[in-house]
């Protein structure tokens, strides 16, 4: 990008990525590698047994497959580039491309936020309603959902994305972290960021405080259907459908809150990039652990995936 070109006026034309630590890089190769196979392999691994097995065409597992598409793309968003510039011992990133990872980042991040909300309503659905349910999910309606929760994520980080261009980055171009976010490029502008920290605060109020609520209150709802049933067995089998997908909620917004609610200070970056691994390695790899554990029907479609056989049912 031309220094002089744009109408930012940024004289920054690539930023440099610190990364987790300077020591020990061979082992950071190591492990994040092979955090990026399992995690790639766990996801892919539960979408071909969500598309090979009928037991689990229905609409928590056609929402779990894409939940586990989004998992796949975001940890490919931020870790093969992080290994490229590992091996590389090249620790810069051009400035449109600093801005194209944080557009991806932001756009599944945002997108994982809907899809979320969208699964405790299909729970609420199931086992409030459960006489309406397949009329009230149908193919259509999951459709729907998945392509609105789709374009309010686009949507978002296009927004971010477009608001982040119109700073001026003139000086410091040093990233204390792994990869491109908002609230460490917030601290290398030049210009002021007060109207970009305003839309990550409405930003953070619409995709992360209004789908927990719609959420909990699913879940209240559903806590208070299944209290009801007289069954021991039906219970914990309303329950052990919950358990998975909460495990995931709390995972996925208590990190979440605790990286936007506040921006990024010099003391905090390394807090920044603890929080950077949870979200962006350690929650798209145990999703796949979270979802299958407890399932058998999950569990007895893998093993006929892995050793190749069809499904009798």
């Amino acid at each position: 990008m031309d220094p002089e070109v744009g109408a930012n006026r940024t004289s920054v034309t690539e930023f440099i990525l610190l990364g987790l630590t300077e020591q020990l890089r061979a082992v950071v190769f190591v492990v994040f590698l092979f955090a990026y196979l399992v995690t790639v392999g766990g996801n892919l691994s539960i979408l071909a047994a969500i598309l090979v097995e009928p037991k689990l065409h229905t609409p928590m597992y056609f929402f779990l497959g894409n939940l586990s598409v989004l998992d796949v793309g975001c940890i490919t968003v931020t870790v093969p580039s992080m290994l490229a510039r590992l091996l590389s011992h090249k620790r810069t990133i051009p400035y449109r491309a600093c801005l194209t990872q944080l557009f991806f980042f932001h756009l599944l991040a945002g997108m994982d936020c809907f899809l979320l909300t969208v699964m405790a309503y299909d729970r609420f659905l199931a086992i409030c309603q459960p006489l309406t349910y397949s009329a009230r999910m149908n193919q259509t309606v999951q459709r729907i959902l998945v392509a609105v929760s789709w374009a309010l994520g686009f949507t978002n980080a296009l927004n971010h994305t477009i608001a982040l261009n119109t700073l001026n980055f003139c000086g410091p171009n040093v990233i204390n972290h792994f990869y491109c976010d908002l609230p460490q490029l917030f601290q290398l502008s030049c210009s002021s960021t007060q109207l970009n920290e305003l839309l990550l605060f409405v930003a953070a109020a619409f995709m992360a405080v209004a789908p927990l609520v719609l959420i909990t209150v699913s879940y209240a709802h559903v806590a208070d259907a299944v209290l009801q049933i007289h069954s021991v067995e039906g219970r914990k089998k309303a329950f052990s459908t919950c358990g998975s997908h909460l495990t995931v909620v709390c995972l996925f917004y208590g990190t979440g809150i605790f990286n936007y609610m506040r921006l990024g200070t010099d003391e905090s970056s390394d807090k920044d990039k603890g929080v950077g691994v949870f979200n962006t390695v350690i929650n798209p790899m145990l999703n796949p652990l979270i979802y299958s554990l407890r399932n058998p029907d999950v569990q007895g479609a893998l093993w006929r995936v892995l050793v190749g056989r069809q499904s009798l049912t």
